[in-house]
């Protein structure tokens, strides 16, 4: 355990007793702890202390799913790292949190079990994400707004409720809604509220997201497929942290920390009217891009370790990964990221019997590479309905997934399922 004086020199203690209950005695900034066979004991004793309030707490173990241990990441832990420890990495840490006790910051993350190392939600070893994990955490001490940036797949969510879980909002509501995926005729009742009788159907009064994130978070997913006319309403309340609710002619205060997320470029979506560009400069504040998973290199074997781990924990089974799978898994783009090669890896635990080889890693693009599976003698219309459907299919019907792997908004989706079906009938 380190402490840090005036000077911040880390001092090392050591005691008969469990590291856990030597931490919650002494007054330490800093726990490096070995958290192999933490238990349900352990954990009662965790979250009934303020440990995780007062002390960066920094855990190692051999990987091996420890239920106990997840629970203790959600409970405030700072980092989980795998065995081999990386030296070099655990240095940076410890640097950058004695610089921030230096300063008088004090932060806490959450954090899932991993093959990989962690920082809140956020899995990964290789440099495009600890540059991420540094970025987030800045970030997250602060009370500007926040713009992710990154393709369908690559876990913007997980970044969201990271620096939510990272700041000093973290005891108060996490709200996140998909602005792709409401009727532009409520978005306004959605964000705001309404009143009884504002419109036809408020049989009552209704929260809006804003008074339902008080004093917390609002993330606000695919932001550019917010109407125009409805971005206006939005900057004003960005601005000025004031709103009504519709058919009231009340004004409500609110304090409530906006990060927003699109998968499109935004200056793209600035030149194509998607995105207003006076709310694009007040929402990137902060802007934080998040790396494809093409671009993370060894991350891409161990998130599908991770995921391999957590169904083999579930199931209490061993399958493990061939290395012609791995293989595999390299040479694949993987255009849908994180969301793709998870899938991949539990429909291949599924045809499983002791070992994933290649036969098992059922990887396919809504369009193949080759020649051959792409139509040239039919209508695009009909193009775009087969890939639509072949791409729920794959997703096993979950219509989100779908329109977040094809690039398009849920609202988008259901109404070219609609007519698909009307076509059919």
């Amino acid at each position: 355990m380190l402490s840090a004086d005036s000077r911040f020199e880390a001092t090392l203690h050591v005691a008969d007793e469990s590291w856990l209950t030597h931490a919650i005695n002494q007054k330490a900034d800093i726990v490096i702890a070995d958290g192999e066979g933490f238990s349900e004991e352990d954990l009662l004793l965790l979250n009934e202390s303020k440990l995780t309030r007062d002390s960066e707490v920094i855990l190692f173990s051999s990987g091996s799913p420890n239920p106990s241990l997840d629970q203790a990441m959600m409970a405030g832990v700072s980092f989980h790292l795998r065995q081999p420890i990386d030296e070099g990495y655990l240095r940076e840490i410890l640097n950058e949190l004695l610089e921030e006790l230096e300063e008088n910051h004090t932060e806490s993350a959450e954090a899932l079990t991993s093959n990989l190392d962690q920082f809140g939600l956020i899995l990964g070893s290789s440099k495009p994400m600890r540059k991420l994990f540094r970025v987030v955490r800045k970030a997250a001490s602060s009370n500007a707004s926040i713009l992710i940036i990154g393709d369908s797949g690559v876990g913007k969510e997980l970044v969201a409720n990271t620096l939510h879980l990272s700041s000093e909002r973290r005891e108060r509501a996490f709200i996140a809604i998909n602005c792709g995926a409401i009727s532009p005729e409520l978005i306004e009742s959605e964000l705001f509220g309404h009143v009884k009788g504002a419109f036809t159907g408020a049989a009552d009064d209704r929260d809006g997201v804003f008074e339902q994130a008080e004093g917390g978070t609002l993330f606000l997913d695919e932001v550019t497929e917010m109407p125009i006319d409805q971005q206006v309403k939005l900057l004003r309340v960005l601005e000025s942290g004031e709103f009504r609710k519709v058919g009231s002619d009340t004004t409500v205060h609110c304090d409530v920390r906006v990060i927003a997320a699109t998968n499109r470029e935004p200056s793209k979506a600035v030149s194509e009217e998607k995105l207003r560009e006076d709310l694009y400069f007040r929402l990137a504040q902060f802007p934080i891009r998040v790396p494809a998973l093409i671009e993370r290199g060894d991350d891409i074997i161990g998130l599908a370790r991770h995921f391999l781990a957590a169904r083999n924990a579930e199931e209490n089974s061993e399958i493990e990964l061939s290395e012609e799978a791995i293989e595999k898994l390299n040479a694949h783009s993987w255009p849908g990221n994180v969301r793709e090669l998870k899938h991949t890896i539990e429909r291949a635990f599924i045809l499983a019997e002791g070992t994933i080889g290649v036969d098992e890693l059922i990887i396919e693009s809504p369009l193949q590479d080759d020649d051959e599976s792409i139509p040239t003698d039919m209508p695009l219309d009909e193009v775009e309905k087969q890939i639509i459907l072949k791409t729920l299919e794959e997703n096993a019907g979950n219509k989100k997934d779908t329109a977040e792997k094809l690039g398009i908004s849920v609202k988008t989706l259901y109404n070219k399922l609609d007519k698909y079906a009307s076509e059919d009938a």
